[in-house]
């Protein structure tokens, strides 16, 4: 091997490797998310949105709107899911609370590989001194889920999602 094709050689590894770590990030999609708030009285509602999987178990913690950790025992059923296994940096992936009528716009990212898989998206609330909804909107992971509103039943009255 002569000293220009070793030279070659060594540009195409080195280039490589940033597209290497490029291709890595590929089969992910960010995710815009729209929350909009019923017109509730209290004070502002804990959302977690968490990934739940085909047999209907917590896969992973996508975002937390409210960030005092004193309040996520108030989030009973995601709670159990982040004792057993906790987010790494959950303060990446946390915004403030939200209060009644309000909206919130967050953005996500979910591998392609969940999409049309039976996965879902669950948006579970609380409220202090409020009821607790563990299920408040589940969306269906599917190309319709992830492009239509999606109307809730509790403290949210509905998400909307686009794709970033």
């Amino acid at each position: 091997m002569n000293n220009f094709t070793r030279t070659l050689l060594a540009i195409a590894l080195i280039f490589s490797v940033p597209f290497t770590s490029l291709a890595q990030k590929s089969g992910v999609t960010k995710y815009k998310c729209m929350v909009q708030m019923t017109n509730y009285v209290g004070e502002d509602a804990y959302v977690v949105v968490s990934l739940i999987n085909p047999k209907g178990l917590y896969e992973k913690t996508l975002y937390v709107m409210g960030p005092d950790k004193k309040w996520y025992k108030d989030l009973k059923e995601w709670n159990k899911f982040n004792i057993k296994k906790p987010t790494k940096n959950i303060s990446a992936i946390t915004g403030a609370s939200v209060a009644g009528g309000d909206r919130s716009v967050t953005t996500f990212e979910i591998e392609d590989s969940k999409l049309n898989a039976g996965y879902k998206l669950r948006f579970e609330t609380a409220v202090e001194d409020k009821e607790y909804y563990a299920k408040d909107i589940e969306v269906p992971l599917t190309t319709e889920g992830v492009s239509s509103k999606t109307e809730g039943t509790n403290y949210i009255r509905y998400v909307r999602f686009s794709q970033n």
